[in-house]
């Protein structure tokens, strides 16, 4: 490996061994104070650099600035430190695979589990790469302290440059994977004309379209007596709960089947007994028009059910999670033009596909920080076939690089 590739190696491995799962239930800020472990860690390390104005701010948010050596627009680049809580993230135990043959790859922790090209086709151009991975158990958590490992290793080395750029912002934002990754104080806090989010995948990814997303919370409250005198009187929630979800468009509306410009109706979480249920979905499409449509037939299956029992008690409330970027970024097209210029210049072509999921980036946009997203290599996201190519983050960590050059060049 190169100088850089251990760089990042050594910082990826050393950021995923900490947990720092984020968790929807919770009401603090942040959501999981495990993710102040890592926080702490990078507050330490900006400065080790010699970063400017590193901060922990109060809502979990590292800051950081690296100072300008030329005029230029304020930049910020961000990555998140939480990882999902869909899947377990404690005991993370990451490996380095150096010079993928390009074959099977198996878990020492689930002799059952086997990455290959089938499963992942992006593998199959990795042969050669050094490839991280989990142990089998766990997600690893590229996603996205990939992005973190990038933004570290490119500061670092811009610091110690004397290259022409202009004043950029850093910063490390908890509870992305839960929705709540920009605090209302970020944007002001982060002082950035436009900014990007590290928290893409294949090389060339520069992303500027994702996904407008509301949350829904469906409670089901049944009538609770001895099952042994139900006959007649029982109302259970379990029942009505499962036939809410199965009213649903199961075959053109479940993430399972849909990709694309497809949106999707999801259910993430079903809990509860025979008196009441809880489930809660995420509603997801590129259009305001077709989220709505989402909202609507999740309430029509509501309706039915509870007209179908109207002993029961069926609540059905949506929130507004996050907007499309495209929205405020198809206006002004500067940060992603200057990526994009900025990856011809490293020899990449850059790709903009629509993100089937959101960022923080989704959020600062609609804020008023433009912000799109770009790759850094990860695959196979919240599941223990995750992994990553350390030279992808190379490739993004000299984008980070190219674009602070430009933007200096005017």
């Amino acid at each position: 490996m190169s100088a850089l590739h251990e760089e990042l190696c050594a910082r990826l491995t050393r950021y995923c061994a900490i947990d720092t799962q984020s968790d929807e239930d919770s009401a603090s800020s942040p959501s999981t104070e495990i993710q102040l472990t890592l926080a702490r860690l990078l507050v330490q390390e900006l400065q080790e650099i010699g970063a400017q104005d590193v901060r922990l701010t109060e809502y979990g948010a590292v800051l950081a600035t690296i100072p300008g050596t030329a005029p230029g627009p304020v930049i910020g680049f961000l990555a998140h430190m939480d990882t999902a809580p869909q899947f377990n993230a404690t005991g993370v135990k990451p490996r380095v695979i150096r010079g993928y043959n390009g074959g099977a790859i198996t878990f020492p922790d689930n002799p059952a589990l086997v990455l290959t090209p089938e499963v992942s086709p992006y593998l199959a151009e990795k042969v050669g790469h050094d490839i991280v991975t989990a142990s089998g158990t766990t997600l690893l958590g590229a996603d996205d302290k990939a992005g973190i490992a990038v933004i570290l290793t490119a500061a670092r080395a811009l610091l110690a440059s004397d290259s022409p750029r202009p004043t950029l912002r850093l910063a490390f934002t908890p509870d992305e994977e839960i929705g709540r990754g920009v605090d209302k104080r970020l944007p002001a806090d982060l002082g950035a004309d436009f900014a990007y989010t590290f928290d893409g995948g294949a090389v060339g990814e520069i992303e500027y379209e994702s996904f407008s997303a509301d949350g829904a919370t469906v409670t089901v409250k049944g009538v609770s007596i001895h099952p042994g005198t139900a006959k007649g009187k029982m109302v259970n929630a379990i029942t009505l709960a499962s036939k809410i979800i199965a009213a649903l468009p199961q075959a053109t509306m479940q993430p399972e089947v849909t990709d694309g410009r497809d949106g999707f109706i999801h259910a993430t979480e079903m809990t509860g007994g025979s008196s009441d249920m809880t489930i809660k979905f995420i509603l997801r499409d590129f259009e305001l028009d077709g989220l709505a449509q989402k909202g609507e037939i999740l309430r029509a299956a509501c309706a039915a059910v509870q007209a179908g029992e109207p002993r029961a008690e069926i609540t059905c409330t949506i929130r507004q999670q996050y907007r499309n970027m495209r929205y405020w970024l198809e206006k002004d097209m500067t940060p992603v033009d200057l990526a994009r210029d900025a990856a011809r210049d490293l020899g990449i072509e850059p790709v903009s596909v629509p993100i089937r999921g959101g960022t923080d980036g989704s959020r600062l946009t609609e804020m008023g920080v433009p912000c799109p997203n770009l790759f850094t290599g990860m695959q196979e996201l919240h599941g223990p076939l995750e992994w990553i190519s350390v030279q992808d983050m190379a490739r993004a960590t000299e984008l980070m690089q190219g674009i602070a050059r430009r933007a200096a060049q005017g």
